[in-house]
């Protein structure tokens, strides 16, 4: 279990470093953290506000958005306030049991990021390879089908992941140089086998980034070659800039995770480990609503109408 005893457990605590090393930089930091965190916050509440109240967002496109925002928004709150905190207080300690509940919601939210991206490529898939079949194709039922899978399979994923945690066990208290709890923390942390974890935690990574990676290559790829079949050039330009907002987020979304993977761990990458997770866990979420509402005509045509609404009212 977390540990072998159950008194040793309620006093084995992390302490998270942070960005303690760079005490000169504590105060910019939790300053732009929180401007970054405001706007991730107004960003996606906006972004799903938006597309409830406008009939022309009532679309398959945009029910997955709303709920990509959605999960953006809890996935930055579950790991920014507790980056803040670190920044302005001596005490940078948490519970083990604080932390594997942060981390078990944190994976929940991320899977679910996944699995509504692959989702939104093969949306992009039939609206550009089957345009005539995309309202039959795309059936209100299918899209609640498919967003619930989404929810169960990160939950199911995480209760998992999360298991293989609660089976290690920690002797004493971690000095831990990250900010957030990732599953690497609990590993190096642990003072029993790690095995059976580390081959739950292979497995189901592996699983979720190769399964939803080749439905979006696989979708693109069919897209691509669609696109470049069409004669006309303003029918190429149309159907690429439909998909152009989603494969920037896909590139920023698994080019981070490809980067924070793929980095050996050793003293000398921390720091890049840890402007990796920062620009994973907190800026991500920012840029998501960002990219959509910046390079989509009807979310932009959609806010101007409302900032005319809110200009004649007054």
């Amino acid at each position: 279990m977390v540990s072998t005893d159950k008194n040793q457990s309620s006093v084995v605590m992390f302490i998270f470093l942070g960005f303690s090393d760079y005490p000169e930089l504590q105060v910019p930091l939790f300053v732009l953290f929180l401007i970054i965190y405001a706007v991730t916050v107004v960003g996606n509440v906006g972004m799903i506000a938006i597309i409830k109240i406008s009939p022309k967002l009532h679309t398959p496109m945009y029910f997955f958005l709303s709920h990509l925002s959605f999960v953006d928004f809890c996935y930055s709150t579950i790991g920014t306030p507790k980056l803040l905190e670190n920044l302005v207080v001596e005490d940078r300690s948490i519970s083990i049991k604080s932390c594997i509940t942060q981390y078990s919601i944190g994976v929940t939210c991320v899977i679910t990021d996944m699995i509504m991206l692959a989702v939104m490529a093969y949306d992009r898939f039939v609206a550009i390879c089957y345009p005539l079949l995309y309202t039959v194709f795309m059936s209100p039922k299918l899209c609640a089908l498919l967003v619930a899978v989404a929810y169960s399979w990160a939950t199911i994923s995480s209760i998992v992941l999360t298991y293989s945690l609660l089976v290690l066990s920690f002797c004493e208290t971690k000095i831990i140089n990250n900010f957030v709890c990732e599953y690497s923390v609990f590993l190096s942390a642990a003072c029993s086998d790690k095995h059976f974890s580390e081959l739950i935690s292979s497995v189901f990574a592996n699983l979720n980034v190769f399964c939803t990676l080749i439905i979006i290559l696989i979708s693109y790829i069919f897209i691509f070659v669609t696109i470049y079949k069409m004669h006309s050039a303003s029918g190429r330009y149309k159907a690429f800039s439909t998909c152009a907002s989603h494969l920037t987020v896909v590139t920023i979304f698994y080019g981070t995770i490809f980067f924070l993977y793929c980095i050996p761990s050793s003293k000398n990458s921390w720091l890049a480990i840890k402007v990796g997770s920062v620009f994973y866990t907190v800026v991500i979420p920012m840029l998501n609503p960002l990219i959509y509402s910046l390079r989509n005509n009807d979310v932009k045509e959609t806010l101007r109408k409302l900032m005319d609404l809110k200009i004649i009212s007054q």
